[in-house]
């Protein structure tokens, strides 16, 4: 198997990790008797290299790397949020503690257009997403603006890095549809 490009390789070794029922990758062989004795074939094979993508971008990436990376385009909540929590308490800014974890938050949990943070989608509930509600203290609104900017930008250059990062991993083992040709 091999990915389009490198978001779509993390995208979805993040999001095996929550298919099964376990919540984590399954490394079992799944063998289909009726197609070929010994074989793993179809949805299986895609789930199995999946997870062994997961296993192999977890391993060599920095830990930094792969926070950001979570943070992002995890499925898993849990994970999730403790992506968010890590990210918070290292990432360094002129903003208060309490803006500061919000910005992270709702860069990693954006709001999507026409969902209201139903208890099935991974969507904030609205006031999460307005800046007065980010701090007790007053401040100017360009000075909030000013903050969220410099986070989010902080935070896209990491998780560009991390994706540089990944694409060099998927290169050197030849997943990338490129390496194919």
């Amino acid at each position: 198997m091999n990915y389009q490009n490198v978001v779509s390789a993390v995208v979805r070794a993040l999001a095996a990790e929550t298919i099964n029922s376990a919540g984590g990758c399954d490394f079992e062989p799944k063998v289909q008797a009726a197609k070929q004795k010994g074989a793993i074939v179809g949805k299986e094979a895609a789930f199995l290299f999946d997870c062994m993508v997961f296993s192999r971008l977890h391993k060599n990436l920095t830990s930094e790397h792969w926070r950001h990376l979570v943070a992002k385009y995890s499925t898993h909540v849990d994970r999730k949020h403790a992506a968010i929590e890590e990210i918070t308490r290292s990432h360094r800014s002129p903003a208060p503690e309490r803006f500061r974890h919000c910005a992270i938050l709702t860069w990693a949990m954006p709001k999507l257009p026409g969902v209201d943070g139903k208890r099935s989608t991974n969507v904030l509930p609205a006031a999460w997403y307005e800046m007065d509600n980010w701090s007790d203290d007053p401040h100017p609104i360009k000075t909030q603006e000013r903050w969220r900017r410099d986070i989010r930008r902080a935070l896209e250059r990491e998780v560009d890095a991390a994706l540089v990062e990944a694409q060099h991993i998927l290169d050197h083992e030849g997943l990338l549809v490129a390496n194919v040709a």
